[in-house]
């Protein structure tokens, strides 16, 4: 399963967000579905979207799930620098 999430380059974010929600999303991912290889990415692109290429309509629901956690959430693991 490969998942790819891009984030609307107008989205302001602070330096390391990116990588900060990549390695958050990529272990709470990692929690749900165990066989699950790592292959989580996030970019900037022209607009927010979520693709999930390989898995179940339920799989993408509960990846969708997980990433509205991680984003609402980010107060508590992003710390920058």
């Amino acid at each position: 399963m490969r998942i790819e999430v891009t984030i609307a380059r107008t989205t302001v974010l602070p330096a390391g967000a990116i990588d900060a929600l990549t390695s958050e999303l990529s272990r709470r991912i990692l929690d749900q579905f165990p066989d699950q290889n790592g292959q989580v990415s996030v970019r900037y692109a022209a607009g927010n979207n979520l693709s999930v290429l390989g898995g179940a309509k339920e799989d993408k629901d509960r990846i969708s799930e997980i990433l509205q956690e991680t984003w609402e959430s980010a107060d508590d693991w992003f710390n920058p620098a």
